[in-house]
């Protein structure tokens, strides 16, 4: 939590100080390497939180944390090759206080001799796609904001988004990245979901339930499957992409994170 808090305090002090300046700052460069031990520090203490002495554990807050570690991953492997900082000082703040998550809700205990071998890649394939998909949500907001201060919406130079805006790439820039993610996230849910259904038994110890978790996920891979076969098809681009991006997430949401967090905070059920 103080390596990614410590990375975004440099890069929102480069963006400050160097508003104007074409290259990276070297503050932008301490927070890229700051933004990277966090990720390591972040991904130690997330297996250890897992892996207890008895086995896998597993539930909201583990899963909320690698959704978040996985989409930071992305975005400082992105930062490589396009300034993202503007994106980073949205998710990074969230990444901080997510990693804590597991200590909070560490979740359900699955004993390592009733363990499936298929489910510890279920779970990480699973995680994977919720962190692709998340950040493309979190673009597509960004990719709003910059939109509409383009066409009759201006920030205003008090606006606390006024250089959060300026600092971005131009919107084909910002478009690429988008359906980049989309594509890789939408494969990442479709092996999910496949291997969700023919491996069931192999995974959850019993046959396939058609139940609302599965009925969540299959209209959020349609979501993402229209979405992307839109854009093949008829150049979808714009808003429509923006709000199928935003509305498949948000669905995806509630397939498990948002049903493991009704159970275990709410209802205090594992």
């Amino acid at each position: 939590m103080l390596l990614y808090l410590l990375s975004w305090g440099a890069v929102a002090r480069a963006r400050r100080t160097d508003a104007a300046a074409a290259a990276p700052s070297p503050r932008a460069d301490i927070g890229s390497w700051l933004l990277l031990a966090g990720i390591l520090a972040h991904g130690v203490s997330l297996y250890l939180a897992m892996h207890g002495a008895g086995g896998l554990r597993f539930g909201f807050g583990p899963a909320l944390s690698g959704t978040f570690l996985v989409g930071v991953v992305l975005l400082w492997l992105e930062g490589l090759s396009v300034r993202v900082e503007a994106l980073r000082s949205v998710v990074i703040p969230i990444a901080a206080v997510t990693c804590l998550l597991p200590l909070v809700f560490p979740g359900v205990e699955m004993p390592a001799d009733e363990m499936r071998p298929l489910l510890l890649p279920h779970l990480l394939v699973g995680t994977l796609a919720y962190g692709v998909l998340m950040l493309s949500a979190l673009h597509a907001a960004l990719m709003t904001a910059a939109e509409r201060s383009l066409h009759g919406h201006p920030v205003t130079a008090f606006s606390p988004f006024a250089r959060w805006i300026e600092r971005l790439p131009p919107l084909l820039v910002l478009e690429r990245i988008l359906f980049r993610f989309i594509a890789i996230g939408f494969v990442l849910l479709l092996l999910t979901a496949l291997s969700g259904v023919l491996f069931s038994e192999q995974v959850f110890g019993r046959p396939f339930r058609f139940d609302h978790k599965t009925l969540f996920s299959l209209i959020a891979l349609g979501i993402f499957g229209v979405l992307l076969f839109g854009r093949v098809r008829w150049g979808w681009r714009g808003r429509t992409a923006l709000r199928l991006t935003v509305s498949g997430f948000v669905v995806l949401l509630l397939a498990y994170v948002g049903s493991r967090f009704v159970l275990e905070v709410i209802l205090g059920r594992g």
